[in-house]
């Protein structure tokens, strides 16, 4: 199928500037005095073409980056009479929607970036002429709002020249009579434009003002020179014979080669509400801007090799596209933006998805006209188009042949800059929220999703606040998930700061057989990242080798539970049994996980006996209760407790189980005094020495015995 328009007649732009600059409204009236519209929208009205979506309306800017088609036929020059095809993209002018101005001039040709004849270069105008810059897109300017108080070209010119580093060169002078615009002077043709009515819709040609002549033959004589220095073609008739020696065909010859090779920028002037020097821009457009044939071929690499490629603009040679947006329709399904640079995309054929190795068969292919849909039979390079129905593309991939892949350059994706958390309010909205979110991350890549997983909240990054409130707003519009937005919490954790020492002893008894434990711990802060160190230090085979990684795996459990995270490192020396060396160890009932779980205890007196800091990411601690071996039972009232170290808080559960210990024969014992511990194991309480058979149960305790149960389990106690 044969082109419809050539070529080098299709112009690719977008149309870039600061907020408030006035590009919408400029895209508005490009469309209006192409024919494409009908009836010009205003942005306070909310009645734009490229402001659709209801949040641009409401807050009147731009948020998305809409794409938009129409036609236009120059009125003079070499050109006149020939129909060229306008793909515009309005982008926003707000910072956190720089991801917008990115991705389209990605792919673009070329671009015109709008001023305000009273600020001139703003911060966001810097921040779109770098990205401009950082893919080499050919720039011409418009200066708008000439008409406004305080208006002044040539500070626009000095700003130009002094903070975005470029070389402006005039080709227009406005006419103003009591502060009204009421024409423009074209430079290049010597000629002024005179508006016959208020609407300035219609114009007449004439001679340039007396009162302006002046001013005229000065700026026409600079831009020449600007000409003559940039293009060789014309500098030696313009040193030879003067500038007036050069035509004005010549001139804009040598302005479009200076603009495609980045050497001039264009400035145009103009008031886009008042529908002042839209119809010159039009024109400049065509005259300055490059097609997609003036481009340099498109550069890439063989996928699985790495081996260079490239592409030249043509019809007939292989596919060659780039995914440079993708936008979720509830009602149409996902929509992906193309810009086809080689090769004839149609539907029904297969293109490989270089990102993930896999097909993709184009299904329904259009073109996009802010939110109106138009059906392609087919799109040749150059085009911009969209395909209906992918759902598994991404913003940047490469689409190609099969038979001969190649990928090109992704996105330069900017980092997010923001984070907020997000809680629905229902259970509902939970699973309204995850399903819209991703679709919203898959859409903007700016935008990052993520959980924190100590506190389980929902965070969300963006580029700045207006962004993540957008999101929001979508949320509940789109996908009716009610969720509230606040700031993330933050957990705090302990690290080690001093040295502490703990000495304990577990004793439990609850109706059973009893426990007892005994642990020397000391924690003391290591080097920094250094981590959790365990040292044991039993002596002696008080331990048995087998027993000390249980204990170790007690220690690091216990600070990974109560979230003890030290920067600064730490280090644990556990001396369990140390200082028992009469004691026998009987391994009857003994388990490596019991010693593992009454670990837990210890660890905290040791902590609680050093000096702590809070750092950030953290949780509460908390004691294990201790679950140790079976060793006998103890009474209740004989729950002994070494002092916790000095600064530390009452222990509120149940200690680390350093040894497990049984008494060897109750016969055996010898008398307990005061203070001394019975076979170097347990410490006893004065009083008369339990021996003599062992009563029952059931039954009363004989003369002389102990009445308290414990006692007729068979332990060497003595009562109280």
């Amino acid at each position: 199928m044969t082109r419809d328009i050539a070529l080098d007649r299709v112009r690719n732009l977008g149309v870039m500037a600061h907020i408030d600059a006035g590009k919408t409204t400029l895209t508005e009236r490009m469309l209006y005095f192409t024919g494409r519209i009908h009836r010009v929208g205003e942005v306070h009205h909310g009645t734009t073409t490229t402001d659709f979506s209801p949040e641009e309306k409401a807050m009147g800017i731009t948020i998305n980056a809409a794409a938009v088609t129409a036609q236009w036929t120059v009125s003079d020059g070499p050109r006149a009479g020939q129909r060229h095809r306008f793909n515009v993209i309005d982008t926003p002018g707000h910072v956190d929607f720089t991801m917008e101005v990115e991705r389209s001039l990605r792919v673009l040709d070329g671009a015109v970036a709008v001023f305000d004849a009273a600020r001139g270069v703003e911060p966001q105008s810097e921040t779109v002429w770098r990205q401009a810059d950082r893919y080499g897109v050919p720039r011409i300017a418009f200066v708008n709002k000439v008409d406004k108080p305080g208006a002044d070209l040539a500070m626009c010119l000095d700003s130009m020249r002094r903070r975005l580093g470029a070389r402006p060169a005039a080709v227009q002078l406005p006419v103003e009579e009591n502060g009204a615009l009421v024409g423009i002077i074209d430079l290049v043709r010597d000629r002024c434009f005179v508006y016959d009515d208020a609407t300035g819709r219609t114009f007449a040609t004439t001679d340039v003002p007396a009162s302006h002549r002046a001013a005229a033959t000065q700026g026409r004589a600079e831009l020449i020179e600007a000409c003559a220095e940039c293009d060789p073609s014309i500098t030696d008739r313009f040193l030879a014979e003067g500038p007036a020696s050069i035509t004005a065909d010549e001139i804009e010859l040598a302005l479009r080669r200076a603009t495609i090779e980045g050497r001039l920028v264009p400035v145009l002037c103009g008031s886009a509400l008042k529908n002042r020097g839209v119809q010159m821009l039009l024109d400049a457009i065509v005259k300055y801007l490059p097609s997609p044939a003036d481009r340099p071929s498109v550069k890439g690499a063989h996928p699985d090799t790495g081996a260079a490629l490239e592409r030249s603009v043509r019809d007939d040679g292989p596919v060659c596209a780039l995914a440079f947006k993708v936008v979720s329709d509830r009602s149409q399904g996902t929509l992906t933006y193309l810009r086809v640079y080689a090769g004839t995309v149609r539907p029904g054929m297969s293109l490989l998805d270089v990102r993930r190795g896999k097909t993709e068969r184009v299904g329904r292919l259009v073109r996009v006209h802010a939110e109106e849909r138009e059906d392609l039979d087919e799109a040749p390079a150059g085009t911009i188009a969209a395909v209906l129905g992918w759902r598994d593309v991404r913003t940047g991939t490469t689409l190609c042949s099969v038979d001969d892949p190649m990928a090109l350059e992704g996105l330069t994706i900017p980092e997010p800059m923001v984070e907020v958390a997000l809680e629905p309010r229902t259970a509902a909205d939970g699973d309204r929220l995850a399903n819209g979110l991703a679709r919203m991350a898959l859409e903007d890549p700016s935008l990052h999703v993520g959980a924190d997983p100590e506190s389980g909240q929902t965070l969300l990054k963006g580029m700045g606040e207006l962004h993540l409130e957008i999101v929001v707003e979508r949320l509940r519009r789109e996908h009716r998930a009610e969720v509230t937005m606040g700031e993330p919490r933050v957990a705090y954790r302990e690290t080690v700061r001093g040295a502490g020492h703990v000495d304990y002893r577990h004793v439990r008894r609850n109706g059973g057989p009893g426990q007892f434990a005994h642990v020397v711990l000391s924690v003391e802060p290591g080097a920094r990242g250094s981590g959790l160190e365990f040292i044991s230090e039993v002596a002696g085979g008080a331990i048995p080798l087998e027993f000390v990684p249980s204990i170790e795996k007690g220690v690091r459990r216990d600070e990974s539970r109560r979230g003890v995270r030290a920067p600064d490192g730490g280090r644990a020396r556990s001396a369990a049994g140390r200082g028992l060396p009469q004691g026998r160890l009987q391994r009857t009932g003994l388990r490596d996980r019991g010693l593992a779980r009454v670990q837990g205890g210890g660890d905290e007196g040791g902590r609680r006996g050093a000096r702590t800091h809070d750092v950030r990411r953290g949780s509460r601690a908390g004691g294990v209760r201790g679950r140790g071996a079976r060793v006998g039972a103890i009474p209740a009232r004989q729950r002994a407790r070494s002092p916790p170290a000095r600064g530390a808080a009452r222990h509120r559960r149940g200690g680390p189980a350093g040894a497990a210990l049984r008494v060897r024969d109750r016969a055996a014992q010898p008398h307990a005094g005061p203070r001394q511990r019975v076979d170097g194991l347990l410490p006893l309480r004065r009083g008369p020495t339990v021996d003599g058979p062992r009563p029952t149960t059931n039954g009363p305790a004989p003369p002389g015995r102990c009445q308290r149960p414990s006692a007729a389990l068979g332990l060497p106690m003595v009562c109280a």
